[in-house]
């Protein structure tokens, strides 16, 4: 069967790779990103309380009302906005689905994206299989900011839209306010939309706050904003988020959304709309995930690897350019089989594949599990 495919040059993704070739070699995964240790009791049993009481059948399209709300008051609480639960939110199947949803809604033939570069993997297939082109803006070194003047010089007829990632995954940066008044400047009195993926909005280091893009009035009219309450609750394997959007481009994008997956599980949305009525349910993961972050660092003091701190997220990396001069998609490969721990080279993220002589390693896990990984590493 000949079938002309839209991702030619897409194969499996790294984090599927190198999460099987620890599997495979018994060795401590910190590649793939997503939490070892449990999540909340409450939560788990909310979902079991509400599949016992009959919330078993489809939600509506847009997300059950009362989550739609509890978001609508996150929001609030945290941005100090007021969004229309019925106009301008929807429920969705993780933020990839409402990022998908976004581009397949926005993006035509010939459109072009702005993306920073290094970019989560996702970005660019989504952009290609909807026949637009990804232009990548390098992030500035060693700090991962954002160049702005880099991106005026690539906005030109066909930039149908600037994607921003904070905080960034797989860097660990976080914008600034100062990046949200570039980002004003740049796309005010055009035809150029914004979409802001904040999956990891509330996991922000040392006091720093989230710079949403929420937070500006001029952004917000151009918007689309991706959420993930996966990564917020532990829980990646839910694919549970949401996404805000002007009630004229919400109403598009509903459209895409009904037919990508039409609506998400109902007695989850239930539970998570309950956990939602402590602001200390998510007010909380960013110090416990910073204890995580500085243990990690201080277990690996003793190392070769250079560390380039992370403000946010849960993934640190690790400049090994004194150990070796290996590719990093090699030296990937040799930790994970010789020495037991997984990590993912960053050269998977750029678009040219440049080679930093960095590994991302996911911190989002026990203190045994970290010390572990720590003390192999300190031994290369």
């Amino acid at each position: 069967m000949q079938i002309q495919s839209k991702l030619p040059n897409v194969g499996t993704t790294i984090f599927s790779i190198m999460s099987k070739m620890a599997m495979e070699h018994n060795a401590i995964n910190l590649s793939q990103g997503f939490p070892d240790f449990p999540l909340s009791p409450e939560l788990i049993d909310g979902v079991h309380h509400y599949m016992k009481t009959g919330m078993n059948q489809y939600a509506p399209m847009p997300g059950v009302p009362i989550l739609r709300q509890r978001i609508g008051d996150k929001l609030n609480r945290a941005y100090g906005i007021s969004v229309d639960m019925d106009t301008e939110i929807t429920v969705t199947s993780g933020a990839i689905e409402a990022i998908n949803s976004a581009m397949t809604t926005i993006i035509n033939v010939g459109d072009e994206v702005i993306i920073m570069d290094p970019a989560y993997d996702a970005y660019e297939p989504i952009i290609n299989v909807n026949g637009g082109k990804a232009i990548a803006v390098p992030l500035t070194q060693p700090d991962y900011a954002i160049d702005w003047e880099g991106v005026r010089a690539k906005i030109t007829d066909h930039t149908r839209m600037i994607l921003i990632n904070s905080p960034h995954n797989p860097s660990g940066a976080i914008i600034s306010a100062d990046d949200l008044k570039q980002l004003e400047d740049i796309t005010r009195d055009t035809e150029i939309l914004v979409l802001s993926d904040e999956v990891y909005e509330h996991i922000v280091f040392d006091g720093m706050p989230h710079q949403s893009v929420l937070r500006s009035p001029e952004l917000r009219k151009r918007s689309i904003v991706t959420y993930s309450f996966g990564k917020t609750f532990h829980a990646t394997g839910w694919r549970i988020g949401y996404m805000i959007a002007p009630p004229a481009l919400m109403a598009e994008i509903r459209k895409v959304h009904q037919y990508n997956t039409f609506t998400v599980h109902t007695p989850t949305q239930y539970a998570i709309a309950d956990h939602l009525k402590d602001p200390d349910n998510y007010e909380s993961i960013a110090g416990m995930y910073q204890q995580k972050r500085d243990y990690f660092l201080e277990q690996m003091k003793g190392s070769r690897f250079t560390p380039v701190k992370a403000k946010g997220t849960y993934f640190q990396l690790m400049n090994y350019s004194q150990i070796s001069d290996m590719p990093d998609t090699e030296i990937a490969e040799w930790l994970t089989k010789e020495h037991g721990v997984a990590s993912i080279p960053m050269s998977i993220f750029y678009q040219d594949k440049q080679d930093n002589k960095v590994l991302r390693f996911c911190f989002a896990k026990g203190e045994e599990t970290l010390k572990a990984a720590a003390e192999i590493l300190c031994k290369i």
